[in-house]
């Protein structure tokens, strides 16, 4: 065997066992209908029922539009309902169901354990934020992305996030039943502080300075300024590194915590 044989078979391998891990977790996923619900209709019915809200705001004065407030607070209840709740839901179901236990004792090392049960969510969760990014510009006059890479990337920083910050507290969530009580906090510090339900822009400068690093704040941020082009360059350097910061501690703290036994 050569030297690069080795390598590339492992990551083929690897690769192999994700898929494998990532269809039965799709098959899970399926059959719990509460959790598919909330993850689909969710974020496609919350962004437009506070339509209404954002009507009465004077967003002309902040340089933003109708569009550039609904579509990151879409994509942001795309990052809480499809990818975070339901994957706390899902690691915290698989570990009580002994289902966690039993892989370990296979090929998988735990971050494929962790990553493919993830990755339906995170299909889930990049279609549906496509989707309402393609409706958001059609139905509200959008129009395309001033800088699509920033778009991309918040996208990117958001799923990553949500997945990490999931891992994390399935960590101390006793039952699949209280999952839905431990997501909550972060749940609804994100709806209000984030920029989903009110944009950051609309805040007094102070308090809009500490919700910014809030986990998800980043993310929507870089996803309002790739439609409005009104982030600079040092801008968005500081919030992709916030992100990239609750990446590393989400996933430090969640490698070090988390539970791979039923808790009782």
């Amino acid at each position: 065997m050569s030297a690069g044989t080795h390598p590339a078979g492992t990551g083929s391998g690897a690769a192999r066992r994700l898929r494998a891990l990532a269809r039965a977790e799709l098959t899970l996923l399926q059959r719990n209908k509460a959790v598919v619900f909330t993850a689909l209709l969710v974020p496609l019915t919350l962004p437009f029922s506070a339509r209404q809200a954002v009507d009465r705001m004077e967003l002309e004065k902040l340089g933003l539009s109708v569009g550039t407030v609904m579509l990151p607070a879409a994509v942001g209840f795309t990052f809480l309902f499809a990818v975070y709740a339901s994957l706390v839901n899902a690691y915290v179901a698989r570990r009580e169901e002994l289902v966690l236990k039993r892989l370990r004792t296979g090929e998988l090392s735990d971050p494929e354990i962790l990553t493919g049960t993830a990755l339906p969510a995170l299909g889930l969760g990049l279609a549906q934020a496509l989707l309402l990014c393609a409706a958001c510009t059609a139905l509200l006059d959008l129009g395309a992305p001033r800088a699509p890479h920033l778009a991309l990337l918040g996208l990117l920083a958001g799923l990553v996030t949500s997945a990490a910050l999931a891992a994390l507290t399935a960590s101390f969530t006793r039952s699949a039943e209280s999952a839905q009580v431990t997501a909550l906090p972060l749940v609804f510090a994100s709806m209000l502080g984030s920029g989903i339900m009110f944009p950051t822009e609309a805040m007094p400068d102070r308090l809009a300075s500490v919700v910014e690093l809030l986990p998800l704040s980043p993310a929507v941020r870089l996803v309002r300024g790739g439609w409005t082009g009104h982030l600079s360059a040092y801008e968005a350097l500081g919030a992709t590194a916030t992100a990239l910061a609750w990446v590393v501690v989400a996933v430090f703290a969640a490698g070090r915590w988390f539970r791979w036994e039923p808790r009782r």
